[in-house]
């Protein structure tokens, strides 16, 4: 009987309240920050696409999991066909340019998809936007002439997420090198002939 006499002792004495007041304050409290805490997403699972499961069968209560898609690798594109990776097909992915590489997002579709917070960098070289953490129209391009040591820091540190995050599916290429390719590949066919 001491040690439970010291014990309600202490609580009396540091609390000013009865062991059974305190003990039920605890109790209350713990269900509190249990009850609040499941209302909210872990930042782990925050950035996870929902999953999608099909049923075989009626009532047979099995949830099958689609598997995600690999990857479509685009090789060397210019900003006008990253364009077509919008969001805006559902059959094609999602893709982003930082720095000239080109990432597929298509797994942060709520983001990046139509009516996601980033919606607007679908399809396009967003660098300067990232380094500027602009969402202006105007800094949505590769352009990083006038960007200070900071800013070019900020866009490193989001060059690393994307790496880490999303699969690397492309590169970028100018307009005009296209444009010598095709040229080169015409008049290489009528050598040929």
């Amino acid at each position: 009987m001491g040690f439970y006499t010291t014990i309600t002792d202490e609580i009396t004495f540091y609390t000013g309240l009865s062991p059974t007041a305190f003990f039920t304050i605890a109790f209350l409290t713990l269900i509190v920050y249990r009850t609040v805490s499941s209302m909210f997403v872990s930042p782990e699972d925050f950035n996870k696409p929902p999953v999608v499961s099909a049923r075989f069968g009626s009532g047979s209560g099995f949830d099958i999991a689609e598997p995600p898609k690999k990857p479509v690798q685009v090789g060397e594109i210019t900003e006008k066909e990253l364009r077509l990776y919008n969001g805006s097909n559902s059959s094609k992915p999602i893709l982003i340019s930082v720095k000239g590489q080109i990432y597929d997002v298509s797994e942060g579709r709520n983001f990046y998809g139509p009516g996601g917070s980033y919606t607007m960098f679908a399809g396009k070289e967003c660098s300067r936007a990232l380094a500027l953490l602009s969402f202006k129209p105007q800094d949505i391009n590769g352009n990083l002439e006038g960007l200070d040591e900071s800013e070019l820091a900020i866009l490193e540190d989001w060059e690393y997420k994307f790496i880490d995050k999303y699969p690397k599916v492309g590169q970028l290429v100018p307009e005009q090198r296209t444009q010598q390719i095709e040229h080169s590949q015409e008049d290489n066919f009528e050598s040929e002939q």
